[in-house]
């Protein structure tokens, strides 16, 4: 696979304030002669008035492109969000269709991703638990009048992303905004938000590639893959031997302009010999480990209706491999991926799918409310928090998170406390004297009966194959008698 070379010319059009991109010859010169005369307006006031702002942009890529103030904050005086600012029409927000203008690869790649959309948390499950459950509506702006959750407004919105309202004069409803939320919803129709990760204004790509940078949203008791990263071998690694990563030269190709550790950017994104970056981090992932249930990456992208959906996982799991064999030979990444699946396998079959099951055979003996029962957080908590922990862990190689703060937890809950609440909701539901729930509750009976019956779980019941029991009891014999003193 021969990586593409792309090289763009960009020019500002008189008078209307867009960009126009055109492809030339390679090793063609990014950016513009000379600093326009709207933006050196702009410094003229700024540099005083907001001085850090100045010295971020001064230190940037786009400063040396001449690219200023006005060539990233124009508008059309028809967009939402537009408003005359000292006789120019400019927008506050600056959105994925704004930078398109010079990197339109990069935001058609970033737009076909999960990144991109996460601001859709807004209707899902997760957000009824900041909306409704942690919060209330005491928070009361102009864009909600009504009055809006401010725990998910400071918790869930700033990852994920809000859905920007704009006010009179093209003033923003701070509901909504500060806010740059990976997925937030703009009011241009863009999804996004690329300073999410190119902290503006200086839109470092140093910065950009340094786990820190992923650490903002992947942390925490759900998806900790900063943590897990800084446990595993890659993340020590990078740690000890930062000054060697060369983390800010402009070219950064895996193996070639460092060896020393890889980082978030460089097994999802980054150069390769052989690939180019990209701005779709799914390309390179073969299970997504987000649901109750793992799956395979190209069917979440279908749900969603990404491009990604004609992608199949063995393709990606190639890419990430090409990327693993710039440090590791073939075997040692070949056995990887059979842990890894091999942990899926085991999450998904013996905890996950049973337990699905289960909780939807509950369904009718529960109240119909959510979160209004112990057993849906108990749910909840086992596959959201420990089992994408356990999954999480067993991807980056952490093995803590993987077995003490994964799998342990996820058995411990399983047996000790998602059985006994089912065969309590058995319990009362056998008792009700409602025909319906009676009939629930013995198909639910049955199903928990028909899992712990499994070769997985019988373990749980005393039932244990005799044939195995000898040969544990034998193993551990021998391993204790290997080395006693």
């Amino acid at each position: 696979m021969k990586r593409r070379m792309t090289g763009y010319f960009v020019m500002m059009t008189a008078g209307a304030g867009a960009l126009a991109i055109g492809q030339t010859s390679l090793g063609q010169a990014i950016g513009l002669p000379t600093l326009s005369d709207t933006t050196r307006e702009c410094i003229d006031c700024h540099q005083k008035a907001d001085p850090g702002l100045y010295q971020q942009w001064g230190s940037s890529t786009h400063f040396r492109a001449n690219i200023g103030c006005y060539e990233c904050h124009a508008a059309d005086k028809s967009d939402v969000d537009a408003f005359d600012h000292f006789g120019d029409t400019i927008a506050i927000l600056v959105t994925p269709k704004d930078c398109a203008r010079c990197h339109s690869r990069e935001v058609e790649e970033f737009a076909g991703s999960h990144h991109s959309k996460a601001g859709r948390i807004l209707g899902s499950l997760d957000n009824v638990l900041a909306e409704v459950v942690e919060g209330n509506k005491g928070m009361h702006t102009m864009g909600f009048p009504e009055g809006v959750s401010a725990a998910a407004v400071n918790g869930c919105w700033q990852c994920h992303g809000s859905e920007i309202k704009v006010l009179a004069g093209g003033k923003l409803d701070p509901a909504t905004y500060p806010n740059s939320g990976i997925g937030r919803i703009n009011p241009d129709g863009s999804e996004g938000s690329c300073n999410a990760c190119h902290t503006r204004h200086d839109f470092s790509v140093a910065q950009a590639r340094h786990p820190d940078t992923c650490g903002k949203c992947h942390l925490g008791p759900d998806h900790p893959q900063k943590e897990i990263y800084e446990e595993s071998k890659h993340g020590i690694n990078f740690f000890s031997k930062i000054d060697e990563m060369n983390l800010d030269n402009e070219k950064w190709i895996v193996g070639e302009d460092y060896w020393a550790a890889p980082t978030c950017a460089t097994c999802h994104m980054s150069e390769t010999k052989t690939q180019d970056v990209t701005h779709d981090i799914g390309m390179r992932i073969s299970w997504n480990n987000r649901p109750p249930v793992s799956i395979r990456p190209e069917a979440s992208d279908a749900k969603m209706g990404l491009p990604g959906a004609n992608v199949p996982w063995q393709v990606r799991r190639a890419n990430m491999k090409d990327v693993c064999l710039n440090c590791h030979e073939n075997q040692w990444v070949d056995n990887f991926y059979v842990q890894y699946d091999s942990l899926i396998e085991l999450y998904n079959e013996k905890f996950a799918k049973p337990g699905l099951a289960l909780m939807n055979l509950a369904k009718p003996l529960k109240k119909p409310i959510p979160f209004g029962n112990k057993i849906d957080w108990t749910w909840f908590e086992l596959w959201h928090h420990e089992g994408r922990r356990a999954r999480h862990g067993a991807a980056m190689m952490a093995p803590d998170y993987t077995h003490w703060h994964g799998t342990y937890e996820i058995a411990r809950n399983f047996y000790t406390e998602l059985v006994p609440e089912l065969e309590e909701l058995v319990h009362h539901g056998k008792a009700s004297g409602d025909p319906a729930k009676v009939k629930a509750a013995g198909a639910l009976e049955a199903k928990i009966h028909e899992v712990l019956g499994h070769d997985d779980h019988k373990w749980f019941l005393g039932k244990m194959d005799p044939a195995e029991k000898a040969a544990r009891k034998k193993a551990a014999d021998d391993f204790k008698n290997r080395y006693a003193k």
